[in-house]
């Protein structure tokens, strides 16, 4: 199985590094800046294989091009619909591919851009910006009823997949999640124990399908009750009483949180 570690980007962005024991290839996550990464690499003497690309926002794929002037022959993953132009593997819903003996599946996830993917596994997974801890990202170009069927592909991943974000927006979203859900006991005890992380500088992550399910109210849209305590004026007007208008509610609150 690959082992995961985070480089350190910008002021937030995590870009994940896959390796094994017994190889010194490396595959990179969304490298945004090249410098990190390269950095990463001397450090460890790794040679890159290759790079996931969940969606085209820059901070997701700023350093491709610099990468690929140092490892011209690597592969670039990414979904096929994305308007950035250096993926040389285009995927689509439904794909599996092969990183470092270890198989992902790609599932399409549209809501925070048109274009997401994720790369998903039984163990773990890369969800980009679709899902944060305790949050999710924010509709740039997507629905909220997009974004919900997105989470839903998300919800059915078993309980114990790793989750690797993009950033560290953990203790932010959870500031949010204690106003929408205040009596939450998990929630509460996760928020104490994501304080503690971040007083002493370390990463929140990964969280697990299992744990966001219990504190993230993006995820638990499904409760009839999770839009209790929206205030009224970003309350979406519900038609059909669907989850996904709960989703649109809570969004509209983070937007203006």
């Amino acid at each position: 199985m690959v082992q995961v570690k985070a480089i350190k980007a910008f002021s937030d962005n995590y870009i994940w590094c896959l390796t094994t024991h017994n190889s010194n290839q490396a595959w990179v996550v969304d490298p945004g800046d090249a410098q990190p990464v390269k950095a990463h690499l001397a450090e460890h003497n790794l040679q890159l294989g290759g790079i996931l690309i969940t969606h085209h926002h820059s901070d997701h794929t700023g350093g491709v091009a610099e990468l690929l002037k140092q490892f011209p022959e690597i592969t670039v993953y990414g979904p096929s619909n994305s308007p950035f132009g250096g993926i040389t593997h285009k995927l689509v819903d439904g794909d599996n591919i092969e990183v470092l003996n270890t198989t992902f599946d790609v599932i399409t996830t549209p809501g925070h851009t048109l274009d997401h993917i994720c790369y998903t596994h039984d163990m773990l997974i890369f969800p980009g910006d679709t899902l944060f801890s305790g949050g999710c990202g924010r509709l740039f170009e997507g629905t909220s009823e997009q974004m919900w069927h997105s989470f839903n592909k998300l919800r059915e991943l078993p309980t114990g997949c790793k989750v690797y974000c993009a950033h560290e927006y953990t203790q932010a979203n959870l500031a949010f999640a204690k106003a929408v859900e205040p009596r939450n006991p998990e929630l509460l005890e996760y928020s104490k124990k994501v304080d503690e992380l971040r007083s002493n500088n370390e990463i929140t992550l990964p969280s697990t399908i299992g744990q966001e399910l219990k504190i993230n109210p993006f995820m638990r849209s499904d409760l009839p009750t999770i839009t209790e305590l929206v205030p009224k004026e970003c309350l979406v007007v519900t038609k059909n009483n669907e989850p996904w208008e709960n989703f649109a509610s809570l969004r509209q609150f983070k937007d203006n949180f």
